[in-house]
C-alpha cells in the first residue's frame, strides 16, 4: 500500500459482491488484498467477482459493520489469471453465461479467453453448446461491458455522480469517452445535464482549448439555464454577453460567434421585444409564443356576444343562502361569458364563495368541469372548499412516464370537459401553463383563480401577474373583506401589509402575534420553544402536522438550514428505537418531516392497492425507515409510500422549517416566522404577505418592528424577465 494525494491506495481482486444498487452504483464488496480481505464501499458501478481493482480512499469505522474502506477513486482492469477469468465470466456478467459455460470457454482458451471475447468472438462457436449466432451476441455484450468499465474508470477521478455517467452512457454508449475527448461540454446537454463547472474540470484535465467555440456555446446555454432556474424565461442580451465573457474570460467576438451558432442550431432564439434584445432558450420562447397566441384566440372568441346570467345566478344564491356583493356577481357573470377568465383577490374577499357559485352554475347547465391546482396540498384544499373533486395539474394532464416531463393530454389528446378551473395560479410556471393550454379543446373554458400579490412560481415566469397586467385577459379582482373574515387579524393585517400600511402588532387576544426579539440567537430559541412546548400546550397543535416554520432564507442563524437542525434535535432526537443515516452531510432519521425539492416523474409510489409515479416539488412526507447500510429511506408522502435511495435522496430535505417560497399553495393551522436582523435582499413586501397568508388559525412573527416595517416599505417585486405581456399586447394592436 502507498499514499497518493493523502488517499490510501489498495489493489486486489474482487472476492465477493455483498450488495449492489443498480440505480445508484453503490456497492459493498470484499477485495482480496495480498491474501487479506478488505471490505470496500462506494459508487463503483456493476463490479463483478474476479475483477482487479485499484482503489483510492480511506478506512472508516462503521458503527454496525466495523472497519471498511471508503472509495473515492477507483481503477478497474479485467482479470488476468485463469481462475479469476473463470470466476469473472461465471458471475453472470454476461446474460445467459453461467459457471458451467464459463468453465468450458476458459478450458478451451485459457489466458487468451478475454482477448478472444474482445477481438474474435466467432471462435467461441468451436464449443459445442455455443452457436455462431450466440457467439456474436456474447462478443457484442462483452464489448459493451468492457466499454462501460472503461467509462467508469475514466470518470472516477472526476467524482462525477453515477446517475450522470448512466445518462451519458445511454446517450453515447461505447462512443462516450471519444465524445468527451472531442468535446467535454457535450455532457452539459443531450439529457445528461452535467454541471458546467464539472465539465470545465474534465476539459482542463484533458487539455481542451479554453477558447473553443464548444466551450463558449456550452457556457451560453448553461447561463441561460441558470437564469431559468432563477425564474426568468429569457435574458437581456447585454446581461448574457457580460456574464459569459466575464466568467469564461473570452472575447466579445468569440461570444458573438457562439451565440450566432446556437441560434442556427435552434438551441436559442434572439428576440427583439420591448425595444431590446432578449435571448431565450428555444423551449421557453416556444412556450411564451404559444401561450400568447392561444390566449389571444380564446379572448377574441369570447368577444362575439355577452349575455346576462343574473337570473341563474340569483337562483344559485337563493339555493345556497348567499347574498353576493356586486364584484362577485360581476365575476360569476364574466366566467359564463368568457373562454378565459381570471378571478383574483386577497384573503377573506370571497374567492371561494364566488368560485362555488360558478361551479354550481356549471353543474346546473350539466357542464363537465375539472378542478386542479399546482400541488397536492393545494388540490386537497380546493376539493375541501368546493366539495368537488380536484387534482394536481400534473395528474390532470397525465404525465407520460415514458417521456419524462411530457404529458399524455395535449393537442392530439385533449381533455374531455367544458371547463377547467385552476386554483393557486400564482404558482403556475410558463412551461406548465403552456402544457395546460395545449390540452384544452377549442371550446373549453379556462378559469384561473389566485392572488396576484403572492410570490411568483418557483419555475420560470410570472404568469398570473403578466396576464393581469397586460389588460387583455378578462379579470375581476375582489377587494371587499367580508364581515366574518374581518374578525381575523391575520386577514386584516395581510391587507394592511399589501397596501403598505403598518399592521396591528399588539393585539394579544386574536390570531396574529408579534414577539419582539433583538437577536437571532434568541429568535431561534423562541422558535424551538414554541414548536416543542408552548403551542402544543396552549392549542393542542401537533408539532409536525400542525406547526410550520417559514424562513426568509436557507442560510443564517434563522435560515432553514440551522432551524431544521435544531428542530430535528428537539422534536425527533436520537433514539435507540429510531434508525438514522448520513447522506452527503445530511442526517435523516426515522420520523423526520421531509420535503421533495424537485419534480421527479419517475418515483414509484403505492397507496394501498393503487400504484403510480411522480413526487413533486413541495410534497411533504415523513421518513418511515432509514437504512444506513443500503443508503435508502422509505418515505410516506401523506399516504403515498415510496422508496428513496442514492441520488434520489438529493431531492429531499428536512421540512420542520422551509422557505416562504416553498410554502406557496399550502395553509397550516399555525405558522411561525422568524425574521433575521439582516437579509435585506429578501426583505420585501409580498414575501411577508405570502408568509402571513399561509396561516389559518395562528401566526407568530418573531423579530423587530423595524424589520417588519422595512419589509412593508420595500414594494420591490422580484423582477422576472419575460416577454409574455408584450406578446399578448401585440395580438390586440
Amino acid at each position: 500500500m502507498d499514499n497518493n494525494d493523502n488517499l490510501i491506495c489498495v489493489t486486489g481482486d474482487v472476492e465477493d459482491v455483498v450488495y449492489f444498487n443498480e440505480e445508484t452504483g453503490y456497492i459493498v464488496l470484499d477485495l482480496n488484498v495480498e491474501s487479506s480481505l478488505v471490505t470496500a464501499v462506494g459508487n463503483m458501478g456493476d463490479v463483478r467477482e474476479g475483477e482487479r481493482l485499484t482503489l483510492y480512499g480511506e478506512y472508516v469505522n462503521n458503527a454496525k459493520y466495523g472497519r471498511q474502506f471508503s472509495v473515492d477513486i477507483f481503477e478497474r482492469s479485467l482479470p488476468q489469471d485463469v481462475d479469476a477469468i473463470r470466476k469473472y465470466l461465471g458471475s453472470g456478467v454476461i446474460r445467459g453465461l453461467g459457471p458451467s459455460a464459463a468453465k468450458r470457454i476458459v478450458d478451451a482458451f485459457g489466458e487468451r479467453t478475454l482477448d478472444i471475447l474482445e477481438n474474435d468472438p466467432a471462435q467461441l462457436s468451436v464449443i459445442k453448446t455455443i452457436t455462431p449466432e450466440r457467439a456474436k451476441i456474447i462478443g457484442r455484450e462483452f464489448h459493451n461491458i468492457t466499454g462501460l468499465r472503461k467509462v467508469m474508470t475514466f470518470f472516477s477521478k472526476y467524482s462525477i455522480p453515477q446517475y450522470v455517467i448512466s445518462a451519458a452512457w445511454k446517450s453515447y454508449g461505447t462512443d462516450l469517452i471519444r465524445a468527451v475527448r472531442d468535446n467535454p461540454y457535450c455532457l452539459c446537454s443531450n439529457g445528461v445535464e452535467l454541471r458546467f463547472a464539472d465539465a470545465e474540470r474534465i476539459a482542463q484535465d484533458i487539455g481542451f482549448p479554453p477558447d473553443s467555440e464548444e466551450r463558449v456555446l456550452a457556457g451560453i446555454i448553461w447561463t441561460l439555464r441558470q437564469c431559468a432556474d432563477e425564474g426568468n424565461c429569457c435574458m437581456r442580451e447585454s446581461d448574457l454577453s457580460e456574464a459569459v465573457t466575464r466568467q469564461l474570460v473570452v472575447s466579445d467576438k468569440l461570444y458573438a460567434a457562439a451565440l450566432q451558432f446556437a441560434e442556427k442550431q435552434g438551441e436559442i432564439v434572439d428576440s427583439n421585444i420591448y425595444d431590446a434584445r432578449y435571448i431565450y432558450l428555444s423551449e421557453y420562447f416556444a412556450a411564451e409564443t404559444y401561450i400568447s397566441e392561444r390566449l389571444a384566440e380564446m379572448i377574441k372568441r369570447s368577444e362575439d356576444g355577452q349575455c346576462d346570467y343574473s337570473n341563474e345566478i340569483a337562483a344559485v344564491a337563493s339555493e345556497q343562502g348567499i347574498e353576493y356583493e356586486q364584484r362577485q356577481l360581476d365575476a360569476i357573470n364574466a366566467c359564463m361569458n368568457n373562454r378565459v377568465f381570471i378571478l383574483t383577490g386577497g384573503p377573506g374577499t370571497g374567492k371561494t364563495t364566488t368560485l362555488n357559485g360558478v361551479i354550481a352554475l356549471f353543474k346546473k347547465r350539466r357542464m363537465r368541469i375539472k378542478l386542479a391546482a399546482p400541488t397536492g396540498r393545494a388540490a386537497k384544499r380546493m376539493a375541501d372548499l368546493t366539495k368537488t373533486q380536484a387534482q394536481t395539474i400534473h395528474r390532470l394532464l397525465e404525465v407520460d412516464f415514458s417521456g419524462g416531463s411530457s404529458f399524455k393530454r395535449n393537442e392530439e389528446n385533449p381533455l374531455s370537459c367544458d371547463a377547467v378551473i385552476i386554483d393557486e395560479m400564482s404558482m403556475v410556471d410558463t412551461m406548465l401553463f403552456a402544457a395546460l393550454l395545449k390540452a384544452l379543446k377549442g371550446g373549453t373554458r379556462l378559469i384561473m383563480v389566485g392572488d396576484s400579490n403572492q410570490l411568483p412560481s418557483v419555475g420560470a415566469g410570472n404568469i398570473l401577474r403578466d396576464l393581469i397586467d397586460c389588460g387583455r385577459v378578462p379579470t375581476v379582482e375582489l377587494t371587499e373583506i367580508f364581515r366574518q373574515a374581518a374578525k381575523s387579524l391575520i386577514v386584516t393585517n395581510a391587507h394592511c401589509i399589501i397596501h403598505g400600511e403598518t399592521p396591528e402588532l399588539n393585539d394579544r387576544a386574536n390570531d396574529f402575534f408579534f414577539m419582539r426579539s433583538d437577536s437571532e440567537e434568541n429568535t431561534l430559541r423562541l422558535v424551538i420553544d414554541l414548536c416543542k412546548r408552548r403551542l402544543p400546550a396552549a392549542y393542542g397543535y401537533d408539532p409536525l402536522d400542525d406547526i410550520q416554520v417559514l424562513c426568509l432564507s436557507r442560510v443564517g442563524t434563522v435560515g432553514t438550514g440551522a432551524v431544521n437542525k435544531e428542530l430535528q434535535l428537539a422534536l425527533n432526537p436520537p433514539s435507540a428505537a429510531k434508525r438514522d443515516m448520513n447522506f452527503i452531510g445530511t442526517l435523516f432519521r426515522e420520523g423526520d418531516k421531509i420535503m421533495q425539492t424537485k419534480n421527479d416523474y419517475d418515483v414509484e409510489w403505492r397507496r394501498g392497492t393503487e400504484k403510480s409515479h411522480g413526487i413533486f416539488n413541495g410534497d411533504i412526507g415523513k421518513i418511515v425507515t432509514a437504512d444506513r447500510v443500503n443508503q435508502r429511506c422509505d418515505i410516506d408522502f401523506e399516504g403515498r409510500k415510496a422508496v428513496y435511495d442514492g441520488e434520489m435522496l438529493k431531492k429531499i430535505e428536512h421540512a420542520y422549517a422551509m422557505t416562504v417560497h416553498k410554502s406557496q399553495g399550502s395553509e397550516y393551522p399555525a405558522v411561525i416566522m422568524p425574521l433575521p436582523t439582516g437579509m435585506n435582499r429578501l426583505s420585501y413586501r409580498n414575501l411577508l404577505y405570502t408568509a402571513v397568508t399561509r396561516a389559518k388559525k395562528t401566526l407568530i412573527i418573531i423579530g423587530t418592528e423595524g424589520k417588519i416595517n422595512e419589509m412593508i416599505r420595500n414594494d420591490r417585486r422580484a423582477e422576472r424577465f419575460s416577454c409574455l405581456k408584450a406578446m399578448l399586447e401585440d395580438h390586440f394592436v
